[in-house]
């Protein structure tokens, strides 16, 4: 694991989380065209070497950013993605890709970017710039917001706008995450696969594989991560999530239709799904086929009564 030191912005690799002095903080946002790289700043650092000049001045401005918001905040680690994975390195790209979760997770606190959001834009109203940020829309950001517990929102302007906790009623009906999970009180795996691809619905990542390895920690597997293959990558997940979990709401995708049975007094009126609109009748191609309003809810057909014996 590389952290960046929050003093110079130096990279410092670290075998675990947990062998990290002091902890660390760690970022989520949106990326934009121009990020800072692993390459780059470990080019930086020789240069600055070289001129005896601190790197985090040369930084990026998100880079140099964050590390002195976390500096302020007395910690003296910060992983970014975009510049702590060499992803140069297949193996070393799919070990973070498999542990971003667990990252999250174990963080002192995350600090939430919202590049599109001013200062004096937070607000209780859906339609205000807090609510509309890009930041809700990204695959990645989701298992960030749940996996971290400590999150504080930055505006564009590197303002704090308050914590996941502070906003978690907000938040909830943005995301359609259930408050209690935003707020730590129940443990993710208590909801069903259904509810939680859910929460992924219309989500965008910049690769289609993307939207399946951003679920990776939400559902405790781990997959390696092939890119080229497009939503291939998706039934991967189904195929890894079924290998562990009996829950069959993640075959609880698809339209819903009502139907009636009339035929006996066990009244059957319930919502069922169609799967006539890919060639994999088991399997949904996108997380989008999970949609917000019926997950958590599909009721499965019960089981008749057995006759009697005579």
């Amino acid at each position: 694991m590389w952290l960046l030191s929050t003093d110079r912005a130096k990279l410092h690799y670290y075998h675990s989380p947990e062998d990290v002095p002091g902890g660390y903080t760690i970022l989520s946002h949106v990326w934009g065209k121009d990020e800072q790289l692993f390459k780059a700043t470990q080019k930086l650092k020789k240069q600055c070497n070289k001129d005896r000049t601190n790197p985090r001045d040369h930084c990026s401005e998100k880079v140099r950013q964050i590390c002195i918001i976390a500096e302020k905040d007395d910690m003296h680690w910060v992983w970014n993605d975009t510049c702590c994975i060499n992803k140069d390195s297949s193996a070393e790209l799919s070990e973070g890709i498999n542990s971003m979760y667990r990252y999250y997770a174990l963080a002192a606190v995350c600090y939430a970017y919202l590049a599109d959001v001013p200062s004096d834009g937070f607000s209780d109203d859906l339609k205000a710039p807090f609510a509309k940020s890009k930041w809700h829309k990204r695959g990645w950001t989701l298992q960030e917001l749940i996996a971290a517990t400590v999150v504080e929102f930055i505006s564009a302007d590197w303002r704090k706008l308050g914590t996941k906790m502070e906003h978690a009623g907000l938040l909830s009906r943005i995301t359609k995450i259930p408050a209690e999970v935003l707020l730590m009180e129940q443990p993710v795996r208590r909801y069903s696969i259904a509810q939680r691809m859910s929460w992924a619905y219309k989500r965008e990542t910049m690769r289609v594989e993307d939207r399946a390895y951003s679920l990776m920690g939400i559902f405790a597997v781990n997959m390696t991560t092939i890119y080229g293959k497009g939503e291939r990558a998706f039934q991967r997940l189904q195929e890894e999530i079924m290998k562990q979990s009996i829950d069959p709401s993640l075959f609880a995708w698809g339209a819903f239709h009502r139907i009636t049975d009339n035929h006996t007094r066990y009244p059957l009126a319930r919502l069922v799904h169609e799967h006539t609109e890919y060639k994999s009748y088991l399997l949904a191609a996108s997380p989008d086929d999970f949609l917000p309003l019926h997950s958590g809810k599909t009721t499965f057909l019960p089981s008749l009564p057995r006759a009697e014996s005579p």
